[in-house]
């Protein structure tokens, strides 16, 4: 079997390194087990040059390298070009994206810099699987030193149409670079087409394909029942006193909807009173990139509507909407998702959206909960059983919570079941074995001895 070597943005810290915690490694878990793997990136550290020596450690069969990076080059590859400009690009906002030269060049020196370090660690016959929007040149960058071997990446974000895209600058050239893979993997159908159809109308020869990212469902359930019955598990309970929780989970980000999903919810109290001091929203929103200017914003807004919505619906022994802006422990979470009577899961753009899936494999199959779902989540043309909604409109919001909230136990484990089957049909593990398996026919195309594509 050849070795497996991802390459992304961020390698997991030496703290999780063991157990791969964290969102993309929980993912790669299924893929990286039983098998000699090297995961290569970014070490977290910054220097004052470019390094070219990575930093080596091992844990069982997997190896890890990393890179330091310049402090001016990282800023203008991550937080400039990679989230300034691709994040609102790929998540259609063309109004929050801001383009700068000077960031561009940053971004293609750091892939680079991945491409010059990462070169002398590969084998002929590696399979290499690059990650997300970050790291879109690197697979021509490692052609360009003479890497004849089989190169895949995902993207795990959406991929816009080409009246979005088309707004890039240079963006010619960053569509050009998807010609190096051998195999290109989109989160849906909807992004596959995209992509092809501006590849093909510029004469690519690479196409993408759909690879519907997915959980490990059986073990999410395990650690959900385990946590359900947990100390915080039975806190949350004896805090809501028999009112219905109504959960969001997500990271702070204006692509999650948060702002327009405590409208809704503003709405379903004014709308629909028989709710009133009956239910709860608990809304968790880790902060991230909290130096950024439209981050910092978005957090001021939230914290004035939480203000707001409570300071009007609120009683003496009534706090409607509870918003929490730290990290909560995965395993919490997962009880959090088993006692929660709606999951509210309202991105105005997302690639998959773990959370939804993870909010169904976390229900007790015997009285499940609803799922209230953007329709332009990934996962909304998989969970057919949820309660899809426009996240832009709060009163269809505000209807959804209504109609989840007075539900039939009946029709919510019908909807419930369709959605179970679904979440165990795509899995972590069938979405990297498929996309993984694809990467290996291509690798026994390559004609014995073949150095050059």
């Amino acid at each position: 079997m050849s070795r497996l070597v991802i390459v992304s943005n961020r390698v997991p810290p030496p703290r999780e390194r063991g157990q791969l915690a964290g969102g993309l490694a929980v993912a790669l878990r299924e893929a990286l087990a039983g098998r000699e793997a090297m995961w290569f990136g970014w070490s977290g550290s910054h220097a004052h040059a470019a390094a070219t020596a990575p930093r080596q450690t091992r844990v069982g069969r997997i190896s890890f390298a990393t890179i330091d990076l310049p402090t001016a080059d990282y800023e203008g590859y991550y937080r400039g070009f990679s989230n300034g400009m691709l994040w609102p690009l790929l998540h259609y906002r063309l109004g929050l994206a801001e383009f700068r030269r000077e960031d561009l060049a940053a971004y293609r020196r750091v892939n680079e810099a991945f491409a010059a370090a990462l070169r002398p660690l590969l084998r002929p016959d590696d399979l290499v699987w690059v990650q997300d929007y970050h790291l879109i040149p690197l697979g021509a960058c490692l052609r360009r030193l003479g890497f004849a071997g089989r190169v895949g990446f995902f993207l795990h974000v959406p991929f816009p149409p080409q009246a979005i895209f088309g707004a890039l600058p240079q963006g010619a050239a960053l569509l050009a670079d998807f010609d190096a893979y051998d195999v290109l993997g989109m989160q849906t159908a909807d992004d596959a087409e995209n992509i092809n159809v501006m590849l093909a109308e510029a004469g690519h020869g690479v196409r993408a394909a759909c690879f519907p990212i997915g959980i490990d469902p059986d073990s999410f359930a395990a650690e959900a029942r385990t946590a359900a019955v947990g100390p915080e598990a039975e806190r949350l309970r004896g805090s809501l006193a028999q009112r219905s929780l109504i959960l969001g989970v997500d990271r702070l980000d204006y692509s999650k909807g948060i702002p327009l999903r405590f409208r809704g919810f503003a709405q379903l109290l004014k709308r629909f009173p028989e709710h009133r001091n009956r239910v709860t929203l608990l809304q968790i929103a880790p902060v991230s990139r909290g130096d950024v200017a439209q981050y910092r914003a978005l957090r001021r807004e939230l914290d004035e509507l939480a203000g707001r919505i409570n300071g009007e619906h609120a009683e003496f022994d009534w706090v409607p909407l509870r918003y929490l802006t730290q990290t909560v422990a995965r395993t919490t979470l997962a009880g959090f998702q088993r006692v929660a009577r709606i999951g509210l899961v309202t991105p105005l753009r997302d690639g998959m959206n773990l959370v939804a899936k993870e909010f169904v494999a976390a229900q007790d199959p015997a009285d499940p909960g609803a799922l209230v779902l953007s329709r332009f989540a990934g996962a909304a043309r998989a969970l057919e059983g949820a309660i899809v909604v426009n996240p832009y409109d709060p009163d269809e919001i505000a209807e959804a919570l209504h109609i989840a909230l007075t539900m039939p136990e009946a029709e919510r484990r019908q909807r419930w079941e369709r959605m179970w089957q679904a979440v165990r049909q795509h899995t972590a593990a069938t979405w990297a074995k498929s996309f993984l398996a694809q990467l290996a026919a291509a690798a026994a195309e390559l004609p014995a001895g073949a150095v050059q594509r």
